[in-house]
């Protein structure tokens, strides 16, 4: 009895196998250029048998690699930022690495609390959702050549690749949706951009482009970035003016979700009394009456993109740090414009 409580050594499995424990070792860290067939298949054998659990934290400890990642979301509330997590576990798990996931609350000091925690536990690469203010911080890191990529915000001073949705497209689709259904009085309502926040400055950007180009009139009144407990109050300004919108492009998900709450509570009618279009793919799009016009973002192949440039930096990639890699929406139609 004593005997199946006790611990299963990599000993054991050596024994099992009737192999040495550096060959277990070697087979453990897929080193397997020098192992046979038959050897690999018995060792798989005895590894199955007894149940053996390798200890990733001893084996870290000795190799100085933890084959783990960090990923600090700017603001884990943000469908967007789950989604994207997801891509990324994904994409570590097939390539035997583990992630631990940090939410800043789009707070930089919190943020930079869990980037020292992060090396503390000796983290071979960061994924972040950066909050933009910690540049001295990001150049430090870069500085000391430790991997770092950014997700759905750039960073122009930090030598760092960036995977970004092409925002000002974005923008573009919603404008010309709106524009196709016969609306010409449209804004746009985005989180705060006052610490520039390059996706939020990028939809607004492009949204008054693609109203110039359609020769639409840009109302500075239509056209907000607040925090998102303030949406609401904003919107009714706005529908209180002598001519409000027809139309707003909410610039997330958790500004769609205020604007839908607005639109509850006033009683209004979508898309007769305001037709809406939201930044984001939420997952309530499909079921919400009426359905909502949603701009898409690519989050899987975003998340598998970020992943992938992170390791390859761990693992001695040398390809150019400072790429943006853009990754195109797309509309997906409903009934709500």
């Amino acid at each position: 009895m004593n005997s199946k409580l006790r611990t299963i050594t990599i000993s054991d499995v050596a024994e099992k196998a009737e192999v040495s424990k550096s060959t277990v070792s070697q087979y453990l860290n897929q080193r397997y250029e020098y192992m046979g067939k038959k050897t690999r298949e018995r060792i798989a054998a005895a590894i199955q048998e007894l149940d053996y659990q390798p200890n990733f934290v001893a084996r870290s400890l000795k190799q100085k690699k933890s084959t783990t990642i960090g990923v600090i979301v700017a603001n884990i509330s943000h469908e967007f930022s789950t989604q994207i997590v997801k891509s990324i576990e994904d994409y570590c798990n097939a390539s035997d690495y583990h992630i631990i996931v940090c939410n800043a609350e789009d707070d930089p000091d919190k943020e930079k609390e869990y980037i020292d925690m992060l090396r503390a536990k000796q983290m071979e690469g960061i994924i972040v959702f950066p909050t933009s203010t910690n540049i001295n911080l990001y150049l430090e890191l870069t500085m000391e050549d430790y991997p770092l990529v950014f997700v759905d915000r750039e960073v122009p001073e930090v030598n760092a690749s960036s995977i970004m949705l092409d925002n000002k497209k974005a923008a573009a689709l919603a404008v010309e949706e709106f524009i196709s259904h016969g609306f010409s009085k449209v804004g746009i309502i985005t989180n705060s951009t006052d610490n520039n926040v390059s996706p939020r400055i990028e939809r607004i950007s492009g949204f008054r482009d693609a109203l110039s180009k359609n020769s639409l009139e840009v109302c500075e009144d239509y056209i907000k970035s607040v925090e998102v407990e303030n949406v609401t109050g904003e919107l009714d300004k706005m529908m209180r003016l002598n001519e409000p919108p027809e139309a707003i492009l909410a610039g997330n998900d958790l500004v769609l979700i205020e604007i839908l709450r607005f639109v509850k509570q006033h009683k209004l009618t979508i898309p007769e009394d305001l037709a809406v279009i939201g930044i984001d793919d939420v997952s309530f799009a499909s079921i919400y009456y009426p359905e909502i016009t949603t701009i898409a973002q690519p989050t899987s192949e975003m998340g598998w993109k970020a992943a992938e440039l992170l390791l390859n930096r761990i693992k001695g990639g040398h390809e150019n740090r400072r790429d943006t890699h853009r990754f195109t929406p797309t509309l997906l139609r409903r009934s709500s414009c």
